[in-house]
């Protein structure tokens, strides 16, 4: 995946370069409306497949972000970022990538996909059997054989979706999950 996250890198910082003459002259919410429709979309344009991979390849994405995030608000390189990122409402690139899985899994669960991702997932324990995993909505873990077995859908669905039980009811609305769920990531 290095040579993707390369070409993700590269393409916004080739537009942040073409868009750091016209932020500075435009309002705080105008420049995150441009910078997002540009550059915050590169980066998470099939960022799901980024699951797993090494800790220096997130880095490199991490980064990317951070230099959006100063330049929209014009913050120093010696600031701390965390709270800048905070103040824009952004998540960090790998909660970025989990918000993503967990809304997709959210969407298996509820039926809103086709039949073919659905079925990656089913729970742990049956309702007709009486089980407590069917009322928690547990997912069952296929077991993996190797690293790359580990980054696969079916696999990293389950794992992301081990959040807490008030967030894992698939009978939430959509948007009232992805208000819960990134608001679990911020934390």
């Amino acid at each position: 995946m290095t040579e993707q996250v390369t070409a993700i890198c590269r393409a916004c910082y080739y537009e942040l370069r073409q868009l750091c003459s016209v932020v500075h002259s435009l309002t705080r919410e105008a420049a995150k409306t441009l910078v997002h429709a540009f550059i915050s979309c590169c980066l998470d344009n099939c960022n799901a497949l980024l699951y797993g991979i090494v800790y220096n390849q997130f880095q490199r994405l991490q980064s990317v972000q951070n230099a959006v995030a100063r330049s929209v608000t014009g913050s120093r390189c010696s600031e701390h970022i965390t709270p800048v990122l905070r103040s824009l409402h952004w998540l960090p690139v790998r909660q970025r990538i989990a918000f993503k899985l967990a809304t997709l899994v959210h969407k298996c669960l509820n039926g809103h996909v086709p039949t073919y991702l659905a079925d990656f997932y089913r729970q742990t324990g049956d309702r007709r059997s009486g089980m407590r995993s069917a009322e928690t909505w547990i997912l069952h873990m296929p077991r993996a054989r190797s690293t790359y077995c580990d980054r696969s859908f079916a696999v990293a669905g389950p794992s992301i979706w081990n959040l807490p039980p008030a967030i894992r009811d698939p009978s939430l609305s959509r948007q009232g999950f992805r208000r819960l769920l990134k608001t679990h990531l911020f934390g």
